[in-house]
């Protein structure tokens, strides 16, 4: 990926399909958890499509905290030479697709603090909001386990990372199209992958907060 400057609209568009585990989410005792995704870009001059895939583990945690987590690394990745991207994000979790594209803007208003109470996760959402920040993201939802090629592909690298408690430590070369041949062999997955998005067509979310202030 090379990174962009100047206008929005001049802006290297990327897009992230990612997931989240969590084996034995809400049962006592710890609970393994896996964040996964993974990346495309497609060159502009070449039409080349390429994949990177990344994923990270928690030995006990929760599918919100570990959503969060997709999101965060993903940022890191993309960002990782200090340039700034469109971004369509894609994830199965109504909680960080709602969470970014409208709780954080009531929260950073009242001081990152929301009507009933604390907020879950208050330190994750600070770090995807200054991940994300120097970023243009369209956040988007899509039903898990619906035969997604990208989110199932995302899903069972979280999966994976989960039991295994493994870290890709930043970006690999992404494995999709393999996977993609074993599961139209077993008919796990019938429909085509996911067209990379349209540049035109690209809607960004409000702008995430600038500032996350002190909440000692």
């Amino acid at each position: 990926m090379t990174a962009g400057a100047g206008g929005e609209e001049a802006l290297p568009l990327v897009a992230v399909y990612a997931d989240e585990s969590c084996l034995g989410n809400g049962r006592e005792g710890d609970n393994p958890g896996g964040a996964a995704g993974v990346i495309e870009y497609l060159n502009p001059a070449t039409e080349r499509l390429t994949r990177w895939d990344y994923w990270i583990s928690e030995p006990a945690t929760t599918n919100n905290r570990m959503a969060l987590r997709s999101a965060i690394e993903a940022f890191r990745v993309v960002g990782r030479k200090g340039g700034r991207f469109r971004v369509l994000f894609t994830s199965d979790s109504q909680y960080l697709v709602k969470g970014m594209s409208e709780w954080v803007h009531g929260w950073a208003r009242r001081g990152w603090r929301r009507t009933g109470g604390a907020i879950e996760n208050l330190a994750l959402w600070q770090e995807l909001v200054s991940e994300a920040g120097p970023h243009r993201v369209q956040w988007q939802w899509v039903r898990g386990h619906a035969g997604h090629p990208q989110n199932e592909y995302a899903n069972d690298l979280a999966v994976t990372a989960a039991r295994e408690q493994s870290s890709s430590d930043g970006a690999r070369t992404s494995n999709f199209d393999d996977w993609l041949a074993a599961q139209r062999t077993k008919r796990r997955v019938t429909v085509e992958p996911a067209a990379f998005p349209a540049g035109r067509l690209f809607t960004p979310a409000r702008q995430v907060p600038r500032s996350t202030p002190d909440t000692t």
